[in-house]
């Protein structure tokens, strides 16, 4: 069997992984055109903050690849063709498969104003835009950060941390509308605003104004002019379909699979960013763009190219995230609607968060450690958990296992209620049905 992987992310690699698993003689190529191969993304944050040193973003060693017996070909792959079942290489080389997989994730959304080409304007994604931020920070004092969501905040972090003054531009008047509630999105900004960024609400860039080929600043809609050194955005994420699209696969806002991640051409199967999943929860395929889900996948795509049937059921999805320098842990249905200042998906994000159906929020605690319930008939569909994260992981057991809630329902709807110890002494009793010896 010959195995071609396309994409050097968490689903190519766990996809190797399972096929090893169960074929330890078949060939298997691995091919990516990133120069650094398989590395943490969510990493990049902590990276461009100064936390992590960048040789901590590669968890696989030169013994750990030589295990898996891959092939590495650091090529960009130009077209597929499922009726001749091969790959053709953007040197012309054409590469068999037997079975194929697209893990080839996705890519920031282009910021649409003029100036975009100057030397100062960035994204985060990926390890050359991470080291060209640091590179360009070192000369950079003031910046402007564009963009919603979770990379628009790893952005503003690290440059703070890097020691830039930071402008950050909104098109309304909160942060993540479509996942945060009011308050959450306004302990985000408050934070930000003690750490010294300075925000534009209802503020749109127009143009990118350079001189000599660099950034200078930016005019705004309404004809104020920020001046900068960079500007740093974060409007969303398209996943790459182009190969699958001109393959003939069938496409929606990703690549649609089904239960074994295999896409509409026998054999070929997609996995990751890129992938459009059956969603339980929703009822309809959704797109997510993080870690835990992108592995899961690659890994059930793998044992079905080995031949392994194997189910992919999509989990609740969640997230345990920093905004502002608060661990923040989004778990299943918390909102809906757009946000403004995301076109589509971003990193680290889902889209099953904005598909809330009908509920009833209860919310408790302020500032700091802030817990946000979503409650349904019988069971919890969503929470959102601020600070404080020893509820976290109980609360996803609870939401993912679908736990009949209605015991403790008029509990959590009463006014004055600690949601919190509800929730705790509820985990104490029904916790044993996740733990049984």
């Amino acid at each position: 069997m010959r195995y071609v992987i396309i994409g050097t992310g968490v689903a190519g690699i766990a996809a190797v992984e399972a096929i090893r698993s169960l074929d330890t003689s078949g060939e298997v190529f691995l091919i990516g055109d990133d120069p650094h191969a398989f590395y943490s993304r969510p990493g990049l944050a902590y990276y461009l903050s100064g936390e992590v040193p960048e040789k901590q973003l590669f968890p696989y060693s030169k013994h750990d690849y030589h295990h898996l017996n891959l092939h590495y070909v650091r090529e960009r792959v130009v077209s597929i063709s499922p009726e001749q079942s091969n790959v053709t290489l953007a040197s012309g080389q054409r590469l068999s498969y037997d079975r194929l997989l697209l893990a080839t994730g996705s890519q920031a959304a282009p910021l649409r104003v003029p100036g975009t080409d100057l030397e100062g304007v960035v994204k985060l994604d990926h390890l050359e835009d991470a080291r060209r931020i640091v590179k360009l920070a070192r000369r950079t004092r003031e910046a402007v950060v564009i963009g919603g969501g979770i990379t628009a905040l790893e952005l503003v972090e690290g440059l703070l941390a890097r020691k830039v003054h930071v402008h950050y531009f909104l098109r309304g008047d909160r942060y993540w509308r479509n996942v945060l509630d009011e308050e959450e999105s306004r302990i985000v900004l408050h934070r930000l605003h003690e750490d010294g960024v300075t925000l534009h609400f209802h503020t749109e860039a127009a143009e990118i104004l350079g001189k000599r080929g660099r950034v200078v600043g930016v005019r705004t809609k309404d004809g104020r002019v920020v001046k900068c050194q960079m500007v740093a955005f974060a409007v969303g994420i398209r996943p790459r379909i182009q190969l699958a699209q001109e393959a003939g696969l069938n496409v929606d806002r990703g690549i649609l699979v089904d239960e074994t991640l295999q896409t509409s051409a026998p054999g070929v199967y997609a996995a990751g960013d890129v992938a459009q999943v059956f969603d339980p929860l929703t009822g309809h395929a959704v797109l997510d763009s993080l870690w835990t889900p992108a592995r899961e996948q690659g890994y059930v795509a793998g044992l079905n190219m080995a031949g392994k049937r194997a189910a992919y059921l999509k989990a609740t999805p969640f997230n345990v995230t920093r905004l502002a320098g608060l661990t923040t842990t989004i778990i299943g249905t918390v909102g809906r609607g757009r946000d403004e200042d995301i076109a589509g998906i971003a990193r680290g994000d889902s889209e099953t968060w904005r598909e809330l159906p009908e509920a009833i929020v209860a919310q408790s605690g302020f500032d700091v450690n802030r817990l946000r319930l979503l409650v349904g008939e019988e069971r919890l569909l969503g929470a959102v958990v601020m600070g404080d994260q020893k509820l976290s992981l109980p609360l996803q057991k609870i939401i993912a296992g679908g736990v009949d809630i209605t015991p403790i329902r008029p509990k959590l709807l009463a006014r004055g209620v600690s949601l919190a110890e509800v929730v705790a002494d509820f985990w104490e009793q029904v916790r044993g049905q996740f733990y049984a010896a």
